[in-house]
């Protein structure tokens, strides 16, 4: 027996027969604090050294023969690629058509436009989105009407869309925002009843479904966007995608100065048929949409499969309080994976301190989006030239706006409880999630000390 080891069991031996006023508890006996046991913020070592899989991915034996093919031939500007990009696209996601453009901001502004909403029109629209969502709103001349945030999907609250809906309501632009779908059957259900159409921004929901059905065909049309930090990246890109060969027909003339397409040729040498712009994308740009297409349905069975792994782990954290999946979603795309956060439960620990704090750890995270429905640039529209000559006076009051778009729910959730991690996350592998759980338990269990010091 080795010295040391029979000094400790002495110890003991001796401690334990002292009575109860000089017990020496396990805690103390073997507080012999672990590397792992401390915050790195608080000079421990962290759970994850490594970095996360890099984004965008790009392998160049599989992916870049069609790319330099099309650089040889000189032809970079829309063409068969494109065409060919559309056509996968739209099998991918069963719908009838699709068409590509610049953006997926600009796949929202063509598809209002087309459906013909403008000045004068409402359009309901969350306030827990990206901005690109309200720009095109107000791109088109039409007025956003925020309704409040669902507290546990983090989507438009559909049992608040019909108290905001007035004779001047045009529109639903719901957003399945983070790659969760919204409740696209009940939005449906309200748009039919009160004759409205409904523009789906799926800008971050490729292949998110609701009973095997796609996000982005449920309404009038659906938007997409393959911006350089999307699961499906481009660099920039977007597409429109429709049943409706007509509306396709008018966005592909729009997209294209107006120039005459399809049902919108008309009277032959009859020149420019609609006011339109230039949207179109490049033969290059359709050429990594296609080597990225190739992959995108095994990497979202990667996030689906780790989202739900990670979930069940760290639900149970006092505090956390993972997304909520509406009971008819069959996948989602997990663009983001959300959870909301109590500090409450953290000791008081502020969200910017844990987000520090799980950082350390190597851990990429964020605190997501700011309140949309309260930010300047709303008063900048309402008072601007075309807004002034659109709408009557009481609509354009700033104070009234706000007052009638308030959103409290979302207010919480963007100011004090949400945090997200990134897609390139879930792309790892099991062990992967455990580690992020146990970095949010470390925090969890060193939050006063985290507060104290930091």
């Amino acid at each position: 027996m080795k010295k040391n080891e029979y000094s400790r069991r002495k110890f003991i031996k001796q401690n334990s027969l002292a009575g109860v006023g000089a017990i020496v508890t396990p805690s103390i006996i073997f507080n012999i604090t672990k590397d792992s046991d401390i915050p790195a913020i608080l000079g421990g070592k962290p759970v994850r050294t490594e970095s996360w899989p890099k984004w965008p991915r790009w392998n160049p034996e599989t992916d870049e023969a069609q790319i330099i093919e099309v650089l040889r031939s000189g032809v970079w500007s829309r063409n068969k690629v494109v065409t060919e990009f559309e056509e996968k696209w739209a099998e991918t996601v069963g719908a009838k058509r699709a068409l590509a453009v610049v953006n997926g901001t600009n796949a929202i502004i063509a598809a209002l436009v087309q459906l013909n909403i403008g000045g004068g029109d409402e359009v309901i629209v969350p306030p827990y989105t990206f901005i690109a969502t309200i720009a095109a709103v107000l791109a088109t001349g039409a007025m956003p009407v925020f309704v409040d945030t669902d507290p546990e999907t983090f989507q438009i609250d559909t049992e608040k869309i019909e108290a905001k809906i007035t004779s001047r309501t045009r529109a639903i632009l719901p957003v399945h925002i983070l790659g969760l779908p919204a409740n696209m059957e009940r939005i449906m259900q309200i748009a039919n009843n009160h004759n409205l159409v409904v523009v789906e921004d799926a800008c971050q929901a490729w292949l998110a479904e609701i009973n095997y059905k796609k996000m982005g065909t449920f309404g009038d049309a659906g938007c997409f966007s393959f911006q350089n930090s999307k699961n499906l990246p481009i660099g920039e890109g977007g597409a429109i995608v429709s049943d409706n060969d007509d509306f396709i027909d008018r966005c592909y003339s729009y997209h294209n100065y107006g120039n005459p397409y399809g049902a919108m040729v008309g009277e032959v040498g009859a020149g420019t048929a609609i006011a339109g712009t230039k949207l179109r994308i490049t033969e290059y740009q359709a050429a990594i949409g296609l080597a990225q297409l190739k992959r995108l349905e095994s990497e979202t069975e990667t996030r689906n499969i780790n989202a739900g792994y990670l979930k069940s782990q760290i639900k149970n954290i006092p505090g956390i309080t993972p997304y909520k999946l509406y009971d008819n979603v069959t996948r989602a795309a997990y663009h983001l994976f959300p959870f909301k956060y109590n500090s409450e439960k953290f000791d008081g620990l502020p969200r910017a301190k844990f987000l520090q704090a799980l950082n350390a750890e190597g851990v990429s995270c964020s605190k997501g989006y700011s309140t949309l429905n309260t930010m300047p640039y709303l008063n900048n529209a309402l008072q601007s030239k075309n807004f002034q000559k659109m709408y009557p006076k009481e609509m354009l009051d700033y104070n009234l706006f706000m007052e009638r778009n308030q959103c409290p729910v979302n207010d919480k959730l963007c100011n004090e409880e949400m945090i997200w991690l990134p897609q390139n996350v879930l792309l790892t592998e099991k062990p992967d999630m455990d580690g992020i759980a146990e970095a949010i338990s470390k925090i969890q269990k060193n939050a006063g000390d985290i507060d104290s010091k930091i």
